[in-house]
């Protein structure tokens, strides 16, 4: 059996290129005792992958050129020779850019069963996996939601970012969103349950916040860093929590990877705090979380979006995507 995989061909510059891969192929080699062979369905993109790229980007180890690119993914099992993992299961984990992959059931792929309770299989790479608990730990738990909390959220409709709003309607508070189009401000309002959204292309992102929010903001959920942040730093109530998620703006040109904060100050003028996370340090309380999201789906209160594109080759164009603004909730791959 062939398996076809990306491997990293070169370091990026400020945009991915399907250069950046080489595309190989390999005979799949017989599965060893406790072995078990998974057939990818759909394979997650999320901005942290450039980094992986990167010489020495701080995050994880570094790639190195040959190697399979990293990524999470959702399969079947094909094959087995374990008897914890049995053929027709599907599972979660570190698939890598490829068609197959084998496992031993070791903590590497980070494997584990998929129980979607009837949604698309898809969800677990999305709103039920770890996009979704990003959102739900980072706003629950970091952010401390409280009833009646004002919450601001850039990214509004990326893969995180489009499952806040929901998320904090159900705990009784209210989000306005940060997009960079009218489309997607729209989308914000109509299906993704925010109050209000901001084009913050076109508009006076710090007027607009006045505007919803003249008392101030309880949550800012970052998932952009740079100008946005300051600018919502001015804007903190007393007592704020300022979710640290991520910093796509800053990505995108690693030449350009340092902002520096005007507002600092904020922070302890308005005895607020800021505090980032990593999301496997929930890991135990992912099936809570998983069973609680999956039954407000099936309640309607809570919706997701998912933009796919098909086929192992398109990988690096969804990773461009996200640099580009051009996905509209969780961007995913469906291997065919």
């Amino acid at each position: 059996m062939k398996n076809r995989r990306l491997t990293l061909a070169t370091r990026p510059g400020s945009f991915i290129k399907k250069s950046d891969f080489k595309l190989e192929v390999d005979d799949l080699p017989p599965l060893k005792d406790g072995e078990f062979l998974i057939k990818t369905l759909f394979l997650s993109v999320a901005p942290v992958m450039k980094f992986y790229m990167l010489d020495g980007a701080g995050i994880e180890n570094p790639m190195q050129i040959g190697d399979t690119m990293r990524g999470r993914g959702v399969g079947e099992i094909v094959e087995s020779k374990n008897p914890d993992f049995q053929v027709g299961d599907i599972v979660q984990g570190k698939h890598g850019w490829q068609e197959y992959v084998i496992c031993d059931g070791s903590t590497y792929h980070m494997m584990y069963k998929v129980n979607q309770q009837g949604l698309p299989y898809s969800t677990a790479l999305g709103v039920l996996g770890m996009t979704g608990f990003t959102s739900y730990f980072g706003l629950y738990t970091i952010g401390e939601l409280k009833e009646g909390d004002n919450v601001l959220v850039s990214a509004a409709t990326g893969g995180v970012g489009s499952n806040v709003g929901h998320l904090t309607n159900i705990k009784g508070a209210r989000a306005v969103g940060l997009a960079s189009t009218d489309e997607k401000c729209q989308l914000l309002i109509e299906k993704l349950g925010y109050i209000g959204a901001i084009n913050y292309t076109k508009d006076n992102v710090s007027e607009r916040i006045d505007h919803f929010f003249p008392e101030g903001i309880d949550v800012y959920f970052d998932n952009v860093g740079a100008e946005i942040l300051d600018i919502a730093l001015t804007k903190l109530r007393r007592y704020a929590r300022v979710v640290c998620c991520g910093r796509i703006s800053q990505y995108s040109d690693r030449e350009n990877t340092d902002y520096y904060l005007k507002n600092w100050h904020k922070i302890g003028g308005t005895r607020s705090k800021m505090e980032g996370f990593f999301i496997y340090d929930f890991e135990k309380e992912f099936p809570t979380a998983e069973k609680e999201m999956a039954q407000w789906i099936k309640e309607g209160k809570l919706t997701y979006q998912e933009d796919v594109l098909e086929g192992l080759e398109n990988m690096p164009i969804a990773l461009n995507r996200l640099f580009e603004r051009k996905n509209v909730g969780k961007q995913l791959v469906k291997i065919s």
